[in-house]
C-alpha cells in the first residue's frame, strides 16, 4: 500500500466525466428499453383478433432483451461503484487511512450484484 500518490482535484475531475458518461449511458439505455417496447408492440401479430398479444419478432425482442438484461444492468452499476469507489478510497486517502483506501478501491472493482437489484426492481413492479 506505499507509493501511492493521488491528487484529488485530478479524482474530481476525472469522476465528473466518469458520471457524465454514465448519465448518457443510462439515458441511452433508457432508450434502447423504450425502442424495444416500441418495435415489439409495432411489430404485430400471427393472427387478426384483437387479443392477440404478440408476434414471433415482439417474443424474439423480448428474448434479446432478456439475454442481454445481466450485462446491461452490470454497466450501470459497475461505473456507479467505479466512480463511488475512486471517492470513497481518495477521501480514505486524504484522511491517512491507507488501508481504507485500498478496501475501498477492492471493493469498487468487485462485480455488482445484478441479480439482487434486478430482484428488488421486480419486487416493486420495475422493468
Amino acid at each position: 500500500m506505499t507509493g501511492w500518490d493521488i491528487t484529488p482535484s485530478g479524482v474530481d475531475s476525472v469522476i465528473s466525466l466518469v458520471r457524465d458518461s454514465a448519465d448518457k449511458m443510462n439515458k441511452g439505455i433508457a432508450e434502447y428499453g423504450v425502442g424495444l417496447n416500441g418495435a415489439a408492440q409495432d411489430a404485430g401479430t400471427l393472427a387478426e383478433s384483437s387479443d392477440a398479444t404478440g408476434g414471433l419478432v415482439a417474443l424474439a425482442l423480448a428474448q434479446f432483451a432478456e439475454h442481454y438484461e445481466v450485462d446491461t444492468v452490470s454497466m450501470m452499476l459497475s461505473a456507479a461503484a467505479s466512480a463511488n469507489g475512486a471517492i470513497d478510497a481518495t477521501n480514505a486517502y486524504i484522511n491517512g487511512d491507507l488501508e481504507q483506501a485500498w478496501n475501498a478501491q477492492r471493493q469498487a472493482v468487485l462485480g455488482p450484484d445484478v441479480t439482487g437489484f434486478l430482484a428488488g426492481l421486480r419486487s416493486k413492479g420495475g422493468k
